[in-house]
């Protein structure tokens, strides 16, 4: 599936948001989106004493951070690079994200 032509960095934000990503901060033309997600829990889990509540919590988010230029349009190749991170971060294929993000 062909990537979306003339996209800005605010539309792709926008899209972003559709997968829980949240603005983090900002730094000139840049922004940091983050997305929490639960991930899954340790098969077996920790013993208790074995620092099981440190890492159970670091184990119950799984963190991605993304920066996105607020570019407009952002350029092809780092429109391809960010979205090959979120579908690897996501587990699905670059088709199904975009036809996801934006219904094509």
């Amino acid at each position: 599936m062909k990537l979306p032509r003339n996209l800005s960095g605010t539309q792709l934000i926008k899209a972003l948001e559709k997968l829980d990503y949240q603005l983090t901060r900002q730094t000139g033309s840049h922004v940091r989106l983050t997305s929490l997600q639960p991930a899954p829990l340790p098969n077996p889990l920790p013993q208790a004493g074995e620092g099981a509540s440190e890492s159970l919590r670091e184990l119950r988010v799984n963190e991605h951070h993304l920066t996105v230029p607020l570019h407009d349009p952002l350029r092809i190749g780092t429109l391809a690079a960010i979205l090959a991170d979120v579908a690897a971060h996501h587990a699905m294929t670059r088709e199904a994200l975009i036809a996801q993000l934006f219904g094509k």
